[in-house]
């Protein structure tokens, strides 16, 4: 409730279509049909009387002056876009001067109890409102008036997507852009590595066409991995080079299992997979489709995988991270990523820059010999010069040789433990129960 002023998500068959007849007839745009998360509320007064009408739905795909000023990278816009809502329509029905300033007021209320409404419909929490103000019918007074922040003016395009291909035609008709935060620190969520359980549900959109390095990079990764031994004796249709480069870039956006890495694959654009020498698929008659390049399947990914060298893979992607040092988007410690149950890559990166500084192959990231976790990361610190450094790592590199190797190294080190490791935990708790909080020994 806002004083005589309630707000009311419809969902009902017959409220529905008087909301439709209403909206077609009171605003200048007509009824909007929308799809995806889609929101009809409406604005009552104490008898039940509809004052006004409003649509909440997806946000605009992509707004410049927007993600500006959220601080947005093209990843982040994709994947966390839905936790933007646009208000769509916002038509006024109560007649001029029967409810003073009731625009900018029923604006507020959305603003505080939209949030409320839409994580018990879709499960998640919204942070950020936009919409446009046609200039040619309003200058946006009512949006001033309930504190939402103007952006600019629209350059007066319409997007279209026909067939995936996304393109834009004038439409000779700018509109003036506005954003209001549902909360505080709506901005700092929208760009936080760890957002609020209840916004996770509407952050799992796919980066369709993103890349973790630039297309050069890709470029020249894919070159490296041409020098991996290829162990297939014939179906050599898709190229080796084509899915290690895959691998290692899935891998760099956070893929850990053979699913992910094909889906970072079928997310790749046409130009992408050109690049990266992928062959043309078929039609049903056998001929070429010359517009179309075939990702490989999660199964042929699989097999590969699954009898790839690993040791002569681990030495040619080293040498191209290496080649590229400075260059990539990386970070440090000393960690393991792994494409489950088939092959994983243990690296050692650079914390300020996150730029990868040496990597080696593992098959298992549990174990304590042979191609696993441990061992490979503790072999990969004793191949190092780590004067001047320190190493970080989690609890399963907290074991006295991977301090020991370290140390030999030249290098310092700050391992994490966790509470089964009893003994390591008990020996680091009187360590610093015996020390002042400046670091001084008691007396």
């Amino acid at each position: 409730m806002n004083g005589k002023i309630r707000i009311r998500h419809i969902y009902k068959a017959t409220e529905l279509k008087r909301f439709g007849k209403l909206e077609g007839k009171y605003h200048h745009m007509g009824e909007t049909h929308s799809g995806g998360d889609t929101m009809r509320i409406v604005f009552e007064d104490e008898n039940g009387k509809w004052l006004a009408l409003m649509v909440w739905g997806s946000a605009c795909y992509h707004l410049r002056p927007r993600d500006e000023y959220i601080g947005w990278n093209m990843a982040l816009r994709r994947a966390r876009q839905k936790l933007v809502l646009n208000n769509r329509r916002f038509t006024i029905l109560a007649k001029p001067g029967t409810h003073p300033n009731l625009a900018s007021q029923c604006l507020g209320l959305a603003l505080r109890e939209l949030p409320r409404m839409w994580l018990r419909k879709f499960h998640y929490r919204p942070l950020l409102a936009e919409t446009f103000c046609d200039i040619n019918h309003s200058p946006g007074t009512c949006y001033k008036a309930a504190n939402w922040i103007p952006l600019g003016v629209t350059k007066g395009f319409s997007r279209v997507n026909r067939q995936e291909c996304d393109f834009y035609i004038p439409n000779d008709d700018p509109k003036t852009i506005w954003v209001a935060p549902f909360a505080r620190d709506a901005v700092e969520l929208l760009n936080s590595p760890n957002l609020p359980d209840e916004c996770l549900e509407g952050a799992h959109c796919d980066a369709d066409g993103v890349l973790p390095v630039s297309p050069a990079q890709a470029e020249s990764l894919y070159e490296a991995m041409r020098g991996v031994r290829d162990w297939r004796d014939d179906n050599k249709s898709i190229p080796a080079a084509s899915m290690l480069s895959i691998v290692v870039m899935a891998m760099m956006s956070g893929a850990n299992s053979v699913k992910a890495v094909w889906r970072f694959g079928e997310r790749l654009t046409m130009a992408q997979r050109r690049q990266l020498c992928l062959r043309h698929d078929k039609d049903k008659f056998g001929k070429p489709l010359k517009a179309y390049f075939k990702v490989p399947s999660y199964v042929t990914f699989y097999k590969f995988l699954k009898k790839l060298d690993l040791a002569d893979f681990g030495e040619k992607l080293s040498a191209w991270l290496q080649s590229q040092e400075g260059t990539l988007p990386r970070r440090l410690a000393l960690d393991g990523k792994f494409v489950k149950e088939v092959m994983g890559v243990v690296s050692m990166v650079d914390c300020e820059t996150g730029a990868p500084v040496a990597v080696a192959s593992s098959r298992r990231k549990e174990g304590t010999v042979g191609e696993c976790e441990l061992p490979k990361g503790q072999k990969l610190i004793r191949d190092q010069d780590l004067t001047n450094a320190l190493v970080c790592a989690d609890a399963l590199h907290g074991q006295q040789d991977t301090a020991r190797a370290i140390l030999d190294a030249n290098g310092d080190y700050l391992l994490q433990i966790k509470e089964n490791q009893k003994t390591i935990l008990r020996n680091a708790e009187n360590v610093a129960k015996a020390r002042e909080p400046n670091g001084v020994k008691k007396k």
